[in-house]
């Protein structure tokens, strides 16, 4: 579902995407660079950025619309892990190279390292960041969560 707006920077369009998600007992959320969602049902202990399986989609699901504003050089993004009534913000950049075409994967990355899995690079929080309470949580293969991607 994408949710339009506008900025309170006139003529710059807001959208927001949600993706669903499932909690799996072996997310850890130690990684200290990369936040990963993936639509895969299963995760390894090296799975570390992992933090939700069995998502509604990877990054070629997503819509146009929303790729076309991550693909801006300008453009902003905040993504927003919802977990029952817990929420972990992080904010992060778009950028032109992205390639938004992997099936099953969508990762958010510190660096500017770009692949077709890479959803926002220059983010300021990795998966050791998010708290521990929500974590435990995701450890729940019977929690749901959902991934906000809120774009400008």
């Amino acid at each position: 579902m994408i949710e339009a707006g506008r900025s309170l920077d006139p003529g710059r369009e807001v959208l927001v995407e949600s993706v669903t998600f499932r909690g799996h007992p072996l997310v850890r959320s130690l990684h200290p660079t990369t936040i990963e969602v993936t639509t895969e049902e299963f995760l390894t202990e090296k799975g570390d950025c992992i933090v939700g399986v069995g998502a509604a989609k990877g990054c070629a699901g997503l819509d146009e619309r929303i790729k076309e504003i991550l693909r801006r050089r300008e453009s902003m993004v905040t993504l927003r892990l919802v977990v029952g009534a817990l929420s972990f913000a992080v904010t992060a950049s778009g950028d032109p190279r992205l390639q938004l075409s992997h099936e099953h994967d969508m990762v958010i990355r510190r660096s500017d390292f770009i692949s077709d899995r890479t959803l926002a690079i220059r983010a300021d929080a990795a998966a050791k960041d998010i708290p521990r309470k929500m974590v435990n949580l995701l450890r729940n293969p019977k929690t749901v969560g959902r991934l906000e991607i809120k774009v400008a």
